[in-house]
């Protein structure tokens, strides 16, 4: 079968109890928790951020399927659902172990069964048993696919274990790029996708927080093959976000570059001429979400690649 990169039909939790949790800042660094008392203002402006989104992704073309998360138990990042679950192309759904117990309760029976309800699901492969063994792969967040060459790109970290990985490689026919990556403080990067994105013909990535000169050069050489255009952003932008994109697609299937305001804001203007070349930019602010969970747009996108009954 051949494989796409990029699909038109996303998935998208909006939250019931957005907020603040401890328990995922232990090791990501993307968070603040100044202000975080405020739960109530908060939930309401990451709904509102939510909404917004969802409102120019679908103006643009994209199919998105909005589901409701339950108030009960409560889960403060449920607005994340691209770290739980992944679909491909062949019919399988996977769902995967996540670091935070507290994000554990975001794998519900009910979104797994609309998936199955609406799309063909072949076969639903479950990682989620290495949490007693303390072993993550937490979507694709750890994981940056490259769909159509079979190649998956990964920094490992607690959140993304290399056996796992390999794991994952051996069930769905992929090829493992793995590297290290660390933040200005020396810190690992807890996400692959907080650094790197892929899109048609580019590769936006952080060169700088890859350390090892030998992973570099592995990493240009794989994109060199891959013939995608380079576009390094710094750990400033990184901050900002920009280095946590998704390339979507619209019914007509012309490529849409999904990105909050903050990270197009950090974007130089040589940059951008290079994503404009081979997509059109969206953007929306999600400026609560990023502060108060630590992740961004890409990560409130879970793609769907199965195909629709």
């Amino acid at each position: 079968m051949k494989r796409r990169n990029f699909t038109d039909t996303v998935l998208m939790v909006r939250p019931a109890n957005f907020g603040y949790n401890p328990e995922t800042a232990e090791n990501n660094a993307f968070q603040s928790k100044e202000g975080a008392d405020k739960t109530t203002t908060i939930k309401n402006r990451a709904r509102r951020e939510f909404d917004e989104l969802v409102l120019r992704l679908e103006t643009a073309g994209v199919n998105v399927l909005v589901f409701e998360d339950n108030p009960e138990p409560e889960k403060p990042d449920a607005v994340f659902p691209n770290n739980w679950f992944t679909t491909h192309e062949n019919g399988t759904l996977i769902t995967y172990p996540m670091y935070s117990p507290a994000r554990r309760n975001e794998r519900d029976p009910a979104i797994i069964q609309r998936i199955q309800r609406e799309f063909t699901v072949k076969n639903h492969i479950q990682f989620e048993g290495y949490e007693q063994k303390d072993r993550f792969l937490e979507g694709t967040g750890s994981m940056i696919l490259n769909r159509k060459e079979g190649i998956v790109y990964a920094c490992l970290s607690e959140r993304t274990n290399e056996a796992l990985l390999d794991e994952f490689c051996s069930k769905m026919n992929y090829r493992p790029v793995v590297f290290n990556a660390t933040d200005q403080e020396g810190m690992p990067i807890y996400h692959t996708n907080v650094i790197m994105a892929l899109g048609k013909g580019f590769v936006v990535i952080c060169m700088e927080c890859i350390g090892n000169p030998g992973q570099r050069q592995i990493l240009l050489d794989s994109f060199k093959n891959s013939r995608l255009e380079l576009v390094d952003i710094s750990f400033e932008q990184v901050t900002n976000f920009a280095g946590n994109m998704l390339q979507v697609e619209n019914r007509n299937g012309d490529p849409i570059l999904a990105m909050s305001t903050s990270a197009l804001q950090s974007l130089t203007p040589y940059q951008i001429t290079i994503l404009e070349k081979h997509s059109q930019l969206l953007d929306s602010d999600i400026s609560t979400i990023e502060k108060y969970g630590g992740g961004s747009v890409r990560c409130m996108i879970a793609e769907i690649f199965l195909s629709r009954k």
